[in-house]
């Protein structure tokens, strides 16, 4: 197939309480990954600002200009030490915390009266490959009720409407920052880790995204 295959890669911004959101460099990272295995893959990517209007508003869009084939999103757990591969979105929105333009959700699901909605069997795949690279990665069934659960949703809608063959969201720690204070004790994955499990994910999403072609 001469087409080449189409990856997008998505992060945040900073949002309330998280003035640095390390999926930003780490999505920058992947982006300018050259290997054999991407010979034949364009990737694209998109951080969106942590609000409900431009998730709304910009994923549409993106989906459209690039036409992937697969989306990686990433996302920022601050209070979890590892990564989280999320294997479901669930139909749940916070009320309490305002999102980075001050905006609070006026009810607490998303959409529809499904509880949940499942990214599908190819995140345990992910999982194995992230741990593979020496990380502590686990799989995850709570992607909260912030703007990645929210984000998570709306691409898997995309996915069953014929959009992305294929979709997954993973949780990434808060990163030790040059010259922070680290907690004794306190386990800190640094960016040259995740980027190693980040790129491990993007090939095994690669091989999954080129056998959903052929099938």
């Amino acid at each position: 197939m001469s087409e080449k295959l189409r990856v997008l890669l998505t992060g945040f911004g900073p949002f309330p309480g998280a003035p640095y959101n390390p999926t930003q460099p780490l999505v920058a990272r992947l982006t300018q990954l050259r290997r054999p295995a991407l010979d034949g893959v364009t990737i694209a990517s998109h951080i969106f600002p942590v609000t409900y209007a431009a998730v709304d508003r910009q994923l549409p869009q993106v989906l459209a200009q690039e036409k992937p084939d697969a989306l990686l999103m990433f996302g920022l757990a601050a209070r979890t030490p590892y990564l989280r591969i999320e294997t479901r979105a669930r139909n749940a929105v916070t009320m309490l915390w305002p999102d980075a333009a001050n905006t609070r959700s006026s009810k607490r699901g998303i959409a529809g009266a499904a509880d949940a909605m499942t990214f599908g069997p190819h995140t345990a795949r992910l999982l194995r490959a992230a741990r593979l690279t020496g990380i502590d990665a686990r799989a995850s069934r709570d992607a909260g009720a912030y703007l990645c659960n929210y984000l998570s949703w709306r691409a898997i809608e995309n996915v069953r409407a014929g959009g992305p063959g294929l979709a997954a969201f993973i949780h990434i720690p808060l990163l030790a920052r040059s010259g922070a204070v680290r907690r004794k004790g306190a386990p800190r994955i640094t960016l040259e880790e995740l980027v190693d499990a980040g790129e491990a994910m993007l090939m095994e999403m690669v091989q999954l995204a080129r056998k959903e072609r052929v099938s």
